[in-house]
Order: C-alpha cells, then sequence, then structure tokens
C-alpha cells in the first residue's frame, strides 16, 4: 500500500491539490484544472505524467466517461493521514455545542440530540451507540403488582433514566411483600450496577438461613429478568435521509443496500464497538468498513464517556468524498461536550 512516503514532493502538493479540489467541487479533476488551482509552477504535462504516476500505485483512477481523475479510497487514506491539516473547533464553537446539551434530558435525550446535531452539522447521518444500562449505578426501585405473577419494575438510575420492566414471577406477590422487598434493595444496593446487585442477591440467598430467606427468595425472582440485559436500542441513528441528496450516492441500488444496514444496524454496532478503545477520533474509508453496502461511504467514529470510562462511540457516516478537515473536529468536539454533559447529569 502506497503511502505519502513514496511520493516526492511534487507529487504529494498535486495529490493534495487534486483531492481538495474534488472534493470541494464534485467532478473528475483534469490537468488543466489542476494546473490553473494547484499553486505550482508546472505545465499540464507535467500534471498529467504525475497524476500517472499515482494512478499506477492506486491513489488515484479515472471515470471511464472522463479524462479528468478522482482520488480511490486508498488516496484518500493518504491524504487524511498526512496531507491533510486538521485544526480543533474553536473554543466558541465547541462551548455553543456544549449549550445545545442540557444534562437534564437524562442519557437518552443526550444521546438522541447528539445523533440529530452530528446529522445538522454535517449534513450526513449522525450515531450514537447507547451505553449498555448495567455500565449505570441504581438509585431506586419499585414494585408495583399487575395481575397474578406480573410485576411492574421501575428502575431509576444515577444517570436520570428511568426504564420500567414488565417481569413473570414464580408466584404472586401481596403489595407488602412488595413494598419490604423494595425497601430492603433500596437500602443495601443504592450506588451499584445490576450485574453486581444480581450477583450478590443469589450469594446471599443460597447462604441465607434467617427470616431474610423470605424477602431475598422475592428480592430474587423479581428481579432476575428485570436486572437481565435486554434488547434495548443499541446504536441511534439520524439523518439517513440526507444522503438521499448526495451525488456520490445516488444511484438507487446502492441507496436501498445502504438503508437496509441502517435498519438492521447489526453492522453499524460491530463497526461501532471496535472504535471503543480507540484513542481519539478512527476513520473508516470505504472498503475498510469491511461491509459492501458502506464501500462508497467514510465513517468518522470518536468515543465518549464519564470518569475515564468509555460508554459508547459516536460518528457520521457520508460519502467518501467529504470534507474531512470540517467533520474530523466537528467529531471529537461532540465527543466532548456529550462527555461532559454526562459528567454533569451523574452525581
Amino acid at each position: 500500500m502506497a503511502t505519502s512516503h513514496d511520493l516526492d514532493p511534487r507529487a504529494r502538493s498535486l495529490l493534495r491539490a487534486m483531492i481538495a479540489q474534488y472534493i470541494r467541487d464534485g467532478v473528475p479533476v483534469g490537468s488543466r484544472t489542476l494546473a490553473k488551482h494547484a499553486g505550482l509552477d508546472v505545465s499540464p504535462a507535467t500534471i498529467r505524467n504525475v497524476m500517472s504516476d499515482l494512478e499506477d500505485i492506486g491513489l488515484v483512477t479515472t471515470p471511464h466517461t472522463s479524462a479528468g481523475r478522482v482520488p480511490t479510497a486508498q488516496g484518500y487514506r493518504v491524504f487524511v493521514d498526512s496531507l491533510l491539516q486538521v485544526e480543533p473547533m474553536a473554543s466558541g464553537e465547541v462551548e455553543r455545542l456544549g449549550r445545545q446539551l442540557p444534562h437534564q434530558l437524562g442519557t437518552q435525550g443526550l444521546l438522541n440530540n447528539v445523533s440529530e446535531m452530528l446529522s445538522a452539522m454535517s449534513h450526513f447521518v449522525g450515531l450514537v451507540t447507547v451505553p449498555r444500562r448495567e455500565q449505570f449505578s441504581l438509585r431506586h426501585i419499585d414494585f408495583v403488582a399487575l395481575e397474578p405473577s406480573r410485576v411492574l419494575v421501575i428502575l431509576v438510575f444515577t444517570d436520570n433514566e428511568v426504564q420500567n420492566r414488565i417481569v413473570a414471577t414464580r408466584r404472586p406477590y401481596s403489595s407488602s411483600e412488595l413494598e419490604q422487598t423494595a425497601n430492603y434493595l433500596n437500602a443495601t444496593f443504592t450506588g451499584r450496577p445490576l450485574p453486581e446487585i444480581r450477583a450478590q442477591l443469589q450469594r446471599e440467598l443460597r447462604d441465607a438461613r434467617s427470616a431474610m430467606e423470605r424477602v431475598l427468595s422475592v428480592a430474587a425472582d423479581v428481579t432476575e429478568a428485570a436486572f437481565t440485559p435486554g434488547a434495548d436500542e443499541d446504536v441511534l441513528v439520524a439523518g439517513q435521509t440526507r444522503l438521499m441528496g448526495v451525488q456520490d450516492l445516488s444511484d438507487l441500488d446502492r441507496l436501498r443496500d445502504l438503508f437496509d444496514t441502517f435498519a438492521r444496524k447489526k453492522e453499524l454496532l460491530q463497526l461501532l464497538e471496535g472504535c471503543i478503545h480507540a484513542q481519539g477520533v478512527r476513520l473508516f474509508i470505504g472498503e475498510e468498513t469491511g461491509h459492501a453496502p458502506l464501500g462508497q461511504c467514510s465513517i468518522v467514529t470518536a468515543p465518549y464517556g464519564t470518569d475515564g470510562k468509555v460508554l459508547g462511540v459516536l460518528g457520521v457516516i457520508g460519502p467518501t468524498r467529504m470534507a474531512y478537515e470540517r467533520v474530523i473536529p466537528m467529531v471529537q468536539a461532540t465527543a466532548t461536550v456529550l462527555s461532559t454533559a454526562l459528567n454533569r447529569a451523574l452525581p
């Protein structure tokens, strides 16, 4: 695979200018156009020779219907890694982003806001992975008897999220039994994550030889299903329809495959979860995603979290012909303000 180190300064400058021109205009770049805009004192003939060399090593290609050239995914990779100068988003812009994320929304509200915000800022698709509930601690729990052997479990987490889960129990429970059990759980386990609570309840029930055994038995029964990770939404995706107006993705079959990928979300989740331990921004260009429907797309991602613990990943999906110098700092800044908002939301 070619890198910028394989190129002489003139080839580097021409490749940078050609890709920047193509990102800006969206049409194949010819030698005369490049000679006019590259800022180098070189002739169109010399540029044609350099472009031919760049095509030979796989950094540019010539569409069948054009005399101009366009970058390949490998060309974009060289451009982003070593030819592009990316400046952080201005502090005033970062502060403005932060003001759009009031912490009173709770985690789900923040994440919905962020996916919509990324889409609006980039004009592409914004996405955010949803943290697993077991990553947050319990603040309060209540039980409501609904009908024989069915109980509504109300879980309040430390990030202000409230979840209601209906569980089937081994036998009917009275309101007093459920109240006594909730009081015990709130007094004993507040501030601890669900998997830890569940494991300790099972241990204590095995060891119990006292009057507490009845309470522990009820607690273990009604929390068994409620504390088990469910099929909550894993990825929030916003702005899919924006891609319908993108020239590079206008093929209907390609759009259909893309929308199927967004609907299934499985491939997106796998890709994003692979970025969860990345340091800062990570970028996938074209076939680097490993998924054919995303072959004409680029994905820019960054992790977010609280107190040094990564909770998820956010990002933007757009065409490979995107303004990377604008999208990369935008994604990084959004991860920063989301992490700040989550830190404010947690006690």
